[in-house]
């Protein structure tokens, strides 16, 4: 019994001018795993959940437990983690730190997503 992959080429051929162009267009090792990274930190429900909540407001840890229905303990692990991958930034008013998203960058990457997965 023979099973049919309509996704595999049926003849073995490489495109060896396109292969060539495609590899200089490669990045970096170092780049395509810090990407990797960045996606896998992405790849968190609650995380997804604050960046939403920053993309519209900047927010402290009290005001993110609120919006995700999570604890203090666990919104500012995830800040942790969004935060060494540089997709969150802080600043600190008298005794109250607020959250904002790092950059545009951050912002398109998450409107993209978003636009992606409610097409």
């Amino acid at each position: 019994m023979s099973v049919e992959h309509d996704d595999l080429c049926s003849v073995q051929c490489i495109h060896e001018e396109k292969v060539a162009a495609t590899i200089e267009l490669m990045p970096s090792e170092d780049i395509t795993q810090a990407l990797a990274h960045i996606f896998k930190t992405l790849s968190d429900n609650s995380r997804i959940k604050i960046l939403f909540a920053l993309k519209h407001n900047e927010l402290c840890v009290c005001d993110l437990a609120a919006v995700t229905g999570s604890s203090e303990s666990s919104v500012s692990h995830h800040l942790r983690l969004l935060r060494a991958d540089k997709l969150v930034k802080y600043r600190r008013e008298g005794k109250v730190v607020y959250y904002s998203l790092a950059d545009e960058h951050v912002e398109k990457i998450f409107e993209q997503g978003l636009g992606h997965v409610t097409e």
